[in-house]
């Protein structure tokens, strides 16, 4: 194992930078660790109250896919900003920053009245979500080594896996606590928040950059436009409006102008959002694919396990919490294992081969469920899939980091969250509408003639669960139940992406200089 470097303390923090002990790198992560617990628990949280909050607030499936495609949209667009702002700005501040946002944005959410206000201040909860998932990463990058940062993205891992695990259970526990409720679910993140903040402020000594700044505004509005008009294009389509309709054409005519215009734009901005010479670099292309494909399986498929456990199988939020213990032991263990032998080793293309596989075999197992899969068979596929997701996930970024000049580690670190943040998007509102349809054709197929306008309304859904009669609420949850098996079966396929993007990726050695450390000789180099 590379050993670290021992030397005295410098008078300036800027001048520790690659030059740290474990000791002191321990100490700078805390606080970063704290805010990804901070961000990812306030996340996963929501998810086993999902059906809690749309069935309280009467809303429809659409709106439960949007009120998790809101925020992972709003992170989506955000983090190549944040990116690009950490290669300008101050990324402490810039940390502490996307907390407080994320935090303003949690407790509006949990004071709102309808799911439009709740999406709504989702947005804001993704903005400051986008910050904390790139800069943490960045900032690691800054300070440790390629070799080095396999040991403590381990850590990293482990904390995400702790506070994904502990989200569902503390939601399900706030909602079955009749004097909490669900409203907490969006509150309970704040003294967390503010925690981190102190820690940041005390443990974080990172240099700020001072240059002539340009923030590529176009890029950023074109990028958001495109985006969200082809994800609400594919949520309303086939319910809204028909697939080939003069609203399809102009959601996907005007996207794809946005998108074309994004392009174009990248090729002239002085500090272009997406640096398009990433691309250039096949192991940050071949990354980018594996990371858009894994973010469609996992983000598209996870969200509605919830939704699984609690309709379908009728669970209790606390006992779908515990249920999703397996998936995230098994990441807990991959990402700590992986990261561990990393830094032993140097080696990781095999870590990330290996875990896509297993997401693939996962998934492909998860499209048996129906409303009576044996639960303990459940727990085993999910298992799988959370090793696969652990060892597969954290250490694209990795590749990716080693890989680029240090110049580029803010552009190419959310670039990889960026897409990996899209394909989540994507999977959530395309898996969303893919279960929409699939329930909405069980249940007319299970439904005698005349039912469904006898409940009160032509389409018979989520939204009348609470209300409609015993009969049709039982067809509701067999319906979702036997439709989930589809979003996991069209999520392996997808991984199946990933896994051919992840083969062609070249191995490079790790390297042991820090992310400033190769700033400094980067810069020495084209002086000399």
């Amino acid at each position: 194992m590379t050993s670290t470097v021992d030397r005295p303390a410098a008078p300036a923090p800027a001048e520790q930078q690659g030059q740290m002990t474990h000791r002191q790198i321990l100490s700078a992560l805390s606080g970063m660790m704290l805010a990804m617990f901070v961000a990812f628990l306030s996340s996963t949280v929501v998810s086993n109250a999902l059906p809690t909050i749309i069935t309280d607030l009467r809303g429809s499936q659409g709106q439960y896919t949007w009120v998790v495609t809101a925020t992972l949209l709003s992170s989506t667009a955000s983090t190549p900003i944040w990116g690009k702002l950490s290669d300008l700005f101050s990324k402490k501040l810039l940390i502490q920053l996307s907390i407080v946002i994320f935090i303003v944005g949690s407790m509006a959410a949990g004071l709102s009245q309808s799911v439009e206000t709740l999406i709504a201040w989702r947005v804001l909860q993704g903005l400051g979500l986008g910050g904390l998932q790139a800069l943490v990463q960045i900032a690691m990058a800054a300070m440790i080594s390629p070799r080095e940062r396999g040991r403590y993205s381990g850590f990293l891992g482990s904390v995400m896996a702790v506070a994904t695990v502990g989200g569902p259970l503390l939601g399900g526990l706030l909602v079955d606590t009749s004097w909490l409720g669900w409203r907490w679910c969006f509150f309970v993140g704040v003294p967390f928040a503010a925690a981190a903040l102190v820690l940041l402020q005390r443990t974080l000594h990172l240099p700020v950059t001072k240059r002539t700044v340009h923030i590529d505004y176009m890029g950023a509005a074109f990028l958001t436009a495109g985006v969200s008009a082809l994800l609400i294009w594919v949520t309303l389509a086939g319910g809204s409006f028909a697939w080939a309709s003069t609203e399809s054409a102009l959601f996907v005519g005007g996207g794809v102008v946005a998108i074309v215009a994004f392009l174009i734009t990248e090729t002239r901005a002085k500090e272009p959002i997406v640096p398009l010479r990433l691309f250039r670099e096949r192991t940050t292309t071949l990354a980018i694919m594996a990371s858009i494909a894994i973010g469609i399986a996992m983000f598209g498929s996870s969200v509605f396990l919830g939704q699984y456990l609690q309709i379908s199988r009728g669970y209790s939020p606390t006992a779908a919490g515990l249920l999703t213990v397996p998936m995230v032991g098994g990441l807990l263990l991959s990402s700590t294992v992986s990261g561990l032998l990393i830094t032993r080793t140097g080696r990781w293309k095999r870590f990330l081969v290996g875990g896509s596989i297993l997401v693939v075999i996962a998934f492909g197992l998860l499209s048996m469920v129906d409303h009576e899969t044996d639960m303990v068979l459940l727990c085993s596929f999910l298992f799988v899939l959370g090793v696969g997701i652990g060892a597969t996930m954290q250490n694209l970024v990795l590749a990716v980091q080693n890989t680029v000049a240090a110049a580029d580690l803010g552009a190419a670190s959310s670039a990889v969250a960026f897409f990996r943040s899209l394909g989540g998007t994507i999977g959530v509102s395309v898996l969303g509408a893919v279960l929409t349809s699939r329930v909405g054709t069980i249940i007319r197929e299970g439904l005698p003639p005349g039912a469904a306008e006898a409940a009160g309304s032509k389409d018979v859904g989520l939204a009348d669960l609470a209300d409609a009669p015993g009969p049709i609420q039982t067809l509701i949850r067999v319906s979702y139940g036997d439709a989930t098996g589809r979003i996991f079966l069209i999520s392996a396929i997808v991984a199946v992406v990933a896994v051919g993007a992840i083969l062609l990726i070249r191995e490079i050695a790790l390297g042991t200089e820090s992310g400033e450390e190769r700033l400094k000789r980067e810069r020495a180099d084209i002086r000399g």
